[in-house]
Parts: structure tokens; sequence; C-alpha cells
């Protein structure tokens, strides 16, 4: 069968963070992937390559947990509805083989029994804050009343007798013998919140972390207080996760210290302190050890693969985006293809679309969403944001420049790049024509609000459309621009607009779904009309060879359609299952990528 389109790479979103919140990274046991979440996708990664990255998203709410059976059959991921799923690991569509509601709000912390047949589920409820069931039913195998407020952590011995501890923000720590499990004692050593709890693996111990910084170590059989780890304190800000090593020797601890710290629990001292930066976004606020590899994620969502040789440089850091994705474009140098994203927080990162490879500008950015972004002529990202200001950074320096700033009047909402040092920005209320970085000329009192504006590539003519359901045409003289009251009626407001790179062609989207063609010659004659779309298109990019060009919409369908063929179309459909296509760009002719509010960045193979 000859498939028209297929995904070649994924690049996927960062977990979503919180400040103050532990966040779980679940590990297969089988040593391959990793898992986290961001929205209401799970996120799977592998953790030799990250850049093989899957997204399920089948969660009607966010997703605040995913954990592998031992089994590596199955995951089973909690909501903030309380809704557990359980679904198959093997198959790519990731069949759903039961789905339960054990507690009534957010699922904070899930475990398995090592028989993949029991499963403790912990969080906010109203009834309850915990429980365990058998994962086949969904019938309790016990009961986890134990706390009077919400539980942040629970796990399992990985062995018989089978016990489990939880750990909640009433600062104590339950321990549970069974099955069925009943309520044994309560450990009231932490006097802050008890944010993670979690069992070696040969079964011999447990540890409980808080926010008071302090990390206890217990028999897992009896529950016996063994030792402190650290003496009086394990770190200086609060702990938001541990994870032990393989051989249950050794374990880490994240916190809000900006460390990470690797312990000898037999000697009850730090080996090693990681030491992740000054930045409040250096917050430690998960870990994992799983085989070789130690991870932590920072509150900036950065995922690091700590060196054991090496405190003060990770091995690798995973950086990408966290928050929605408003915007894209491509660049193509030394023959390698660099993909730029800017997200709903300010952060631009950029992708070699080849690898995967990937990092951010260095430097004081935007403060606030970047809205539209181009390359111009001489090698620079022209990006302008919600902070009322438009950048100019070289994508030789990758470093954001205090120089290369223009403040705008007003919100910038729309910029275009164009040859002989011209860009465009639409503004509220204005339109603003820059040179070589400088304002040059500013339209105001237009009488119609501006949405968006392109400069023709011969750079003689830009056109503007406007809430007034038409086109405004302008002639470029010098560094000014001029009314000559050419308009084109669109009968419809307008959501987008770019010239085809061979300037021959207007393709513009409507909000009456239509996608419609103006052939530039003809004096913006109508050439083509496009419909296929079931909701608004918002995101279009034309392809290098000026033939085909993308429209992406809120249906979260991609449409890729042809110049000469009105009837001949690609349909790509539920490119971002969750949300509409908030970017396109091609790479080449083949090859298109597109983005959406999931923080994902995805790579498809085009055929016609």
């Amino acid at each position: 069968a000859f498939f028209p389109f297929f995904v070649e790479s994924v690049f996927a979103s960062l977990p979503q963070m919180e400040r103050g919140v532990s966040k779980v990274i679940g590990g297969d046991p089988k040593g391959n992937n990793f898992l986290y979440t961001n929205g209401k996708s799970v996120i799977i990664r592998n953790i030799d390559n990250p850049t093989i990255a899957e997204i399920y998203t089948e969660h009607a709410h966010q997703v605040t947990v995913a954990k592998y059976s031992p089994s590596g059959f199955y995951i089973a991921s909690g909501d903030a509805s309380g809704k557990i799923r359980i679904w198959d690991t093997t198959q790519k569509e990731h069949l759903l083989k039961y789905e339960y509601q054990p507690i009534s709000g957010t699922v904070k912390d899930i475990a398995w029994t090592e028989d993949s047949k029991r499963m403790a589920v912990a969080g906010d409820g109203r009834e309850k804050f915990a429980a365990v069931f058998l994962w086949d039913t969904g019938s309790s195998v016990g009961d986890l009343a134990a706390h009077s407020k919400v539980i942040n952590s629970v796990d399992i011995r990985q062995k018989r007798p089978y016990r489990i501890i939880t750990g909640s923000d009433d600062s104590s720590a339950s321990f549970f013998e069974g099955p069925p499990f009943k309520f044994k004692f309560t450990s009231s050593d932490h006097c802050k919140f008890v944010n993670c709890v979690r069992f070696s693996p040969d079964g011999s111990r447990f540890v409980t972390a808080g926010a008071d910084g302090q990390i206890f170590v217990y028999d897992g059989v009896t529950g016996d207080k063994v030792c402190q780890l650290g003496g009086e304190k394990a770190h200086n800000g609060g702990i938001y996760a541990v994870s032990w090593s393989p051989d249950s020797t050794q374990l880490i601890s994240a916190s809000g210290d900006k460390t990470v710290k690797l312990w000898d629990v037999g000697a009850g001292t730090a080996v090693t302190t990681f030491d992740m930066g000054t930045d409040v976004n250096d917050q430690q606020l998960g870990c994992l050890w799983q085989k070789d590899h130690l991870l932590s994620i920072s509150l900036s969502g950065y995922i690091n693969y700590l060196d054991k040789n090496n405190c003060n440089r990770p091995i690798r850091t995973i950086k990408g985006h966290s928050k929605s994705i408003q915007c894209l474009t491509v660049h193509k140098c030394d023959g390698r293809s660099v993909i730029y994203s800017g997200s709903h927080d300010g952060h631009i990162n950029y992708w070699d679309a080849d690898t995967g490879d990937n990092d951010c500008f260095t430097g004081k950015g935007h403060t606030n969403q970047v809205t539209k972004m181009a390359v111009n002529e001489n090698g620079e990202l022209v990006t302008c944001s919600m902070d009322d200001t438009m950048r100019f950074t070289s994508l030789n320096k990758k470093e954001y420049s205090a120089g290369d700033v223009v403040k705008m009047d007003s919100q910038p909402k729309h910029l275009s790049a164009a040859v002989g040092g011209l860009s465009l920005v639409v503004c509220i209320q204005q339109i603003v024509l820059l040179h070589d970085k400088k304002k040059a000329f500013t339209l105001d009192n237009l009488g119609y609000e501006a949405e968006f504006g392109v400069i023709h590539p011969g750079g003689t003519t830009v056109a503007v459309g406007g809430n007034d359901k038409k086109i405004h045409l302008y002639s470029i003289h010098g560094r000014t621009l001029k009314d000559e009251g050419r308009t084109i009626d669109v009968n419809s407001p307008i959501t987008g607009m770019v010239y085809s790179d061979d300037g021959a062609y207007l393709a513009v989207i409507n909000e009456k779904k239509a996608v419609v063609l103006y052939s530039v010659a003809d004096d913006y004659a109508v050439k083509n009309e496009y419909y296929a779309h079931h909701a608004k298109p918002v995101s279009l990019a034309w392809c290098p060879d000026n033939e085909h060009f993308a429209t992406g919409g809120m249906d979260m369908m991609v449409y890729v359609w042809s110049v000469s063929d009105p009837e001949k179309k690609i349909k790509l459909s539920e490119t971002h299952r969750l949300h509409h296509i908030s970017g396109l760009a091609w790479i080449d002719e083949n090859t298109l990528v597109t983005t959406s509010p999931d923080a994902s960045v995805k790579q498809w193979c085009i055929k016609y």
C-alpha cells in the first residue's frame, strides 16, 4: 500500500514542572525506556537515545504520573481526576487493558507488586487518599487509610512478604502489611511534608524523604528505623525524590537546594554531590536510577544525565519545551537543517533536524510568549513576543544580544522578513517597517485592525490582512510604506497568509475554513480555493518547490495542497492528537515539520 506520509521523528516535550511539586519519572524494568507526563500526554523515551520517543494521549484530564508494570508489558498512568488507565506497551496502538477510578482527585504516585498483579495508588481524594487493588478486577486488597492529608508517595516491597509504605503532607509515613494490606504503624520522624518513599530493589530497606531535607532509612520487613542519611540533614532544601541503585547499596536524592546527592546507604554518607546550578530553575524535583543511567529533572523541565566521575557537569542535558509551542521556522546552514521553535513562556529552542540534538540560546531572551519567528538574509532569527519587543539573534553566535532588541509601542502580533534588510511587524493598531534592525516607518490610524503582514519576496509590496475581511496592499518606496488604496475582499476574517518563495502566489486562510490562493501577476485574482478543514485553519507554510503548501487547523488536521490541481490533497490526520497545529515549516520538499500546544515537534515525510 502507498502511504503518502509517515512520521519521521518526534522531538518530545519535556516534563511539565511545578515549583515545589515532585515529579515522578518511571523506569522500564527492561532498562530501555523512561517515562514522564506533560499535560494530557505520557511521553516514553529511549534512555540511550532520547530522540526516540512516543506520546500516549488517551487521558481526558491532565496526566500526573505513569509507571511500568514489573513485567514491562503494561504502563499504568493516573490523572488529575483520579482515573487510572492500564495500557499495553508492546503494540504501537497501546490498547487499553483496564480503566479504574480508585480515588476522586489527583493521582500522585503508583506502585505495582513484583508479579504485576496488584497495584497501589495514592494522591488526593474526597473519601480516601490511597487504594490497593487487583490489576485485572479492580477489587480491593486492603485498606490504606492512615493519613489525614494528601498522600504524595507510595511504594510496595518487591518481594514477599509484601509491605506498603506511604508518605503524606501530614508529615508522617505509614507502614502496611499484607495482602490483604492492614495498617501496622505510622512513623513521625519528619517535621514537614513527606515527599517520597521508596523500597530498595532487594526489599531489605526503605527510605522516606521530606520537605525538611531529611532522609530516614528503615528495615524493609519490620519497618524499624535503621539510620538517617547525612546525619542531621541530607540536603539544605526540601527533598522531592529518591531512587535506589539496582544493587540496593546506593541511592540518589533530588532537592530544592539545586543539588542531587549520591549516597552510600550502608555508611549513611554522601559519596558525590552534583551541583546543578544557581538559578531557581535548577531546583531538582525528580530522579531515576536505571542501569548505569542517573537521571534528574530540573524545575526548568530539563532532564540531566549525571556523571559519577564529574559532579559539576552532566554527561548530557535534554532540553526542549515544557510549555505550548506557538511558532516555528526552519533554516539551512552548511548543508544542515535546523528547526527553531518558540513557546508560550518565551523560550526558544533549536533542533538539528537529522539528529534531534537540541539546545537554546544563551543569555536573557524574551520574557513572554514568542508569537512569530522568521530567519532573515543575515542569518539572524527575527522574533516578536508579547513582551512588546522584537529581537534579532545571530544564528552563528546562538546568543541573545542586548543590543539587537527593538521595543514596540504596542504588542506585536505578526512579523515578516525580506531582502534588503527589511522586516515588517504588525502590532496592535500599527504597522512598523524596519530597516537594518531599526524602525524606519510606522503606519497608524489604519481604520481597521491589522492581524497579519507579509512582505513580497521581491521586496516591493506588503500585504496586510485585517479584521475587516480585507487584504490591504501597500507599496514599499525606499523605507516607507505607501497606501495606494488597493484592497482584496476576503469575505471572512483572515487567520493567516504567506507568499510562495518565488513570489507568484499569496496563500490565505480564513475563519470560513477556506484556503484561497491569489495569483500575484494577475493582480491578485483568485487562482484556486481549497476546502477540507472541519475547523478554521490557523497555520500555513509554503513548500520550497512553490507547487505545494501545507495548512494546519483547529481540527488537528494538516493538509498538503497542490497549486496545479485543487482536487489533489494529502491529509495528515491526527498529527498532534490533543491540540491544533500551531506551527508548520518545510525542511525540504518532502519533509514537513509540525508543532502544537502539546510542546512537541514532529517531522513528516511527504510523498506526492
